[in-house]
């Protein structure tokens, strides 16, 4: 199973959105409450290259984007791989 890392606030609906694709794969993931500490808000700015919205979503360490952008690899049938769940 691949790790994954996921920069929220608990109020964002495109981390709610992100949370259930995710849940929906079967995937864990590390959700990252950003608003809980600020620290955790600049670490991600960092990783993100600058992006300031959440949520930011990593996949073994390689950055994949946002909510949009993990719908995205859904759809075009290359998120179970990246997430370890196809062969």
């Amino acid at each position: 199973m691949a790790k994954v890392e996921m920069y929220s606030t608990m109020w964002c609906g495109y981390c709610a959105r992100a949370r259930a694709l995710l849940r929906k794969k079967g995937a864990a993931f590390e959700d990252i409450d950003v608003d809980a500490d600020t620290s955790r808000r600049n670490e991600m700015i960092q990783r993100a290259s600058g992006r300031t919205t959440v949520p930011q979503i990593f996949i073994d360490g390689v950055h994949i984007g946002g909510s949009d952008d993990l719908a995205a690899l859904d759809r075009a049938g290359k998120l179970d791989k990246l997430l370890g769940l196809a062969s």
